[in-house]
């Protein structure tokens, strides 16, 4: 399969390297001037916990290939489109003219209506998922990160097309195991939430790096977290369907704290995906909080403790979201 990725983001280069690796062709797309900037090769620092428990290390100096154009005539049969939610409507307004025949795989956050938030990219060629890998790039330019055995996917009330069933075929070929959503909206929005919860208590400490480890620290962000399911409940999710999703939020936090500190702290692949949070101006941990919190005040929800975070992710010189 000829597949482009769309940006050399954190999901975009680890999940590039992994379909490369089971054999497929590789590209990225970057904006005109950044190929000389990235060079031509990516440092990779990774856990990867695909075929052990505890995840295997590998440090590697990957080459890489990039374009800084796209005509709609191109031979991509997959574009892998992994960008920040808040970029979505600029990354989605640049591809509906030059998608071509390609299936579009949107593979991150979204807050929005999954409809909406795609433009007007073509329905029919869109499938959609959600990376279970993270980490960043380091001063020295290092990608440090970790990838999970599985992937994300789900639909929005219908069976999977023979699109979405040949996108979760290469990624099974890479060794990733798909884990089906079938109501993708709602998961989406419980992950969102979820997101919220841990992002606005490390951005009080300056990093979700700061969080790994911290009982009490993170005590506070399932609780943060918790106040949110009323939210998505607003939203029209039904939290019968997420249970998974929400126990962390729900059960005791006696106990999860501990157990989530000790994951945070000793588990490779969870340890490694913390630290690499580190960078104190990361915009996507703000932009988060910022669309959580003027929902629940558009909803009338009350949310203390993410109000309380307010502060922490405001936008400059306002004080408010």
């Amino acid at each position: 399969m000829k597949i482009l990725m769309f940006g050399r983001g954190v999901i975009a280069t680890v999940y590039g390297w992994v379909l490369q690796q089971a054999g497929h062709d590789v590209e990225f797309y970057v904006r005109p001037g950044r190929a000389a900037t990235y060079g031509d090769a990516v440092d990779l620092d990774l856990i990867d916990a695909r075929r052990r428990v505890w995840g295997q290390r590998v440090v590697e100096k990957w080459p890489v290939r990039y374009r800084e154009a796209l005509a709609p005539d191109h031979d991509f049969d997959l574009i892998v489109l992994s960008v920040p939610h808040h970029r979505l409507a600029e990354a989605t307004a640049f591809l509906s003219p030059r998608v071509g025949q390609a299936t579009v795989l949107v593979f991150g956050n979204i807050w929005t209506e999954p409809l909406a938030a795609i433009g007007a990219l073509p329905v029919d060629q869109i499938a959609w998922g959600s990376p279970q890998a993270g980490g960043g790039f380091g001063a020295d330019g290092v990608l440090r990160g970790a990838l999970l055995p599985s992937v994300i996917f789900g639909t929005l009330g219908q069976p999977p097309t023979d699109r979405e069933r040949a996108v979760r075929q290469a990624f099974r070929e890479a060794g990733l195991r798909p884990k089906e959503r079938p109501d993708f909206r709602g998961w989406l929005w419980v992950h969102f939430a979820s997101d919220a919860g841990l992002l606005s208590q490390g951005l009080r400490l300056g990093s979700l790096s700061k969080l790994a480890g911290a009982t009490g620290e993170l005590r506070q962000a399932l609780l943060a977290g918790r106040e949110l399911l009323p939210l998505l409940q607003a939203r029209g999710v039904d939290l019968r369907r997420h249970r998974g999703g929400v126990l962390l939020f729900r059960a005791p936090t006696w106990l999860t704290a501990p157990v989530l500190a000790w994951l945070t702290a000793h588990v490779a692949p969870v340890r490694v995906n913390f630290a690499a949070h580190s960078a104190p101006d990361a915009e996507e941990p703000r932009e988060i909080c910022r669309d959580t919190l003027a929902e629940a005040r558009r909803l009338g929800i009350s949310v203390p403790r993410l109000e309380a975070a307010e502060p922490n992710f405001a936008r400059a010189g306002t004080g408010r979201v």
